[in-house]
């Protein structure tokens, strides 16, 4: 197929990158670079496939031309979300950003679009009886989950009023090879035990989250543009870690315990995401635990 990954420079992108070459597709890459970078695509590009590299934004002319001469069987936006410490501006620039997207892929007859979205943002607080959370009727949390599920109804009404596929990935917190310190709590921690020193965590480290291996999300990512439509569908593992284990899990505890700072105002406590509509509709499920992950994680760096 021919295939267009927006954001494709990034952690998440290059690695769906490098699967997508490796199954034979061509893929054109759009990224303004602002979060990835070429580092990323070094593997992909050294393969040898048929890979097009273009260094713009997907909201500009220019990349609606693109997308207009390269009339994709499948659009992934892994760009639609700017890192969490982005300005509000910049997570807000996402709805414009998915609603150029698809007008794109409604004006050239894009077969098929998938968009990930951060499912800690999309489910708002849940409470410890509705974990792990289901795809029924998210509430989000602050203005990242408030653009998320903005995304979800517009992407839904593109496909009601103009005929525009798509597939809506949640995803829990993602971790692998190539992410910066920035991007997530495992970056963070093993840049801290890289340097010998205690990580910060916010709060009291109980909080929970829910960690999805690198390779498990790509292959949701590749199975949602080959199946299944008009959804929402966690990725997820559906169970929750600690920070506090996490750190012990990664070895962290010989250089001491984490340093405590103040919990942020709106810290979610605990979350899982529930990967059951993800095993019905795209016949996906984890198959990396948390244990297995940061194996080989440590075995990739």
């Amino acid at each position: 197929m021919n295939i267009v990954v927006i954001g494709g420079a990034g952690f998440i992108g290059s690695h769906l990158v490098d699967r997508l070459l490796a199954e034979g597709h061509s893929v054109d890459v759009i990224d303004d670079l602002s979060s990835g970078g070429l580092a990323n695509l070094a593997e992909a590009r050294a393969a040898g496939g048929k890979l097009k590299i273009h260094h713009l934004d997907s909201t500009t002319a220019e990349g609606t031309s693109l997308i207009g001469m390269r009339r994709p069987d499948v659009m992934y936006h892994l760009a639609v979300f700017p890192r969490p410490q982005r300005s509000l501006t910049q997570t807000a620039n996402g709805f414009a950003s998915a609603l150029t997207v698809l007008d794109a892929a409604r004006q050239f007859g894009v077969g098929k679009v998938v968009v990930a979205l951060p499912a800690t943002a999309l489910y708002g607080l849940p409470s410890v009886r509705s974990l792990p959370v289901k795809e029924t009727d998210p509430v989000p949390r602050g203005v990242r989950g408030v653009v998320a599920r903005a995304v979800f109804d517009l992407l839904s009404t593109y496909r009601e009023q103009e005929m525009v596929e798509f597939s809506a990935l949640a995803l829990a917190s993602v971790y692998g090879a190539r992410q910066q310190h920035e991007g997530g709590v495992v970056a963070a921690f093993q840049r801290a035990i890289d340097q010998g020193s205690p990580a910060n965590v916010t709060g009291d480290g109980r909080q929970t989250r829910d960690f999805v291996y690198i390779d498990d999300v790509v292959d949701a990512l590749v199975r949602a543009g080959e199946r299944s439509a008009g959804l929402l569908i966690n990725v997820g593992t559906g169970v929750q870690t600690s920070i506090r284990d996490l750190w012990s899990k990664m070895g962290g505890n010989v250089f001491g315990a984490p340093h405590l700072v103040p919990a942020r105002r709106d810290e979610l406590l605990r979350f899982a995401a529930s990967p059951v509509r993800a095993r019905i509709h795209l016949g996906w499920s984890p198959w990396t635990d948390i244990d297995a992950g940061l194996i080989q994680l440590r075995s990739r760096s």
